[in-house]
């Protein structure tokens, strides 16, 4: 199993992408269609109608790379559209074992200035 940076953000895509579509396909389809930059240090996530394929897009120093992850009998549990479309690296991790991250919650980060 591959890791990426915690520091690094995921945007997922919403909506089933046609498969076919390659490097070049996806990246104008995230500068045109969701308005960001392809060249950005972020990593973006398609997946295609039957959510058993999804595929990982990012731009590292001088080059594309593209991830796909293919279930055999299984479905990706996609994020419900009232959810943010921007991911943690945990949450994309938990996306890609099959675990539906709309229902996963953490307990909130607490910053004390005391103790007692």
């Amino acid at each position: 199993m591959f890791r990426l940076d915690e520091g690094l953000k995921v945007y997922l895509h919403r909506t089933p992408v046609d498969f076919r579509l390659s490097i070049n396909g996806l990246a104008a389809l995230v500068q045109h269609g969701l308005g960001l930059d392809p060249f950005g240090p972020c990593v973006y996530v398609f997946s295609n109608r039957r959510r058993n394929r999804v595929k990982v897009l990012g731009w590292d120093r001088n080059g594309f790379w593209l991830l796909l992850k293919r279930l055999e009998e299984d479905r990706f549990i996609w994020p419900s559209e009232t959810d943010v479309p921007v991911l943690t690296v945990e949450q994309l991790h938990w996306l890609l074992e099959g675990i539906d991250i709309g229902v996963v919650q953490r307990h909130p980060r607490r910053v004390y200035t005391h103790v007692g």
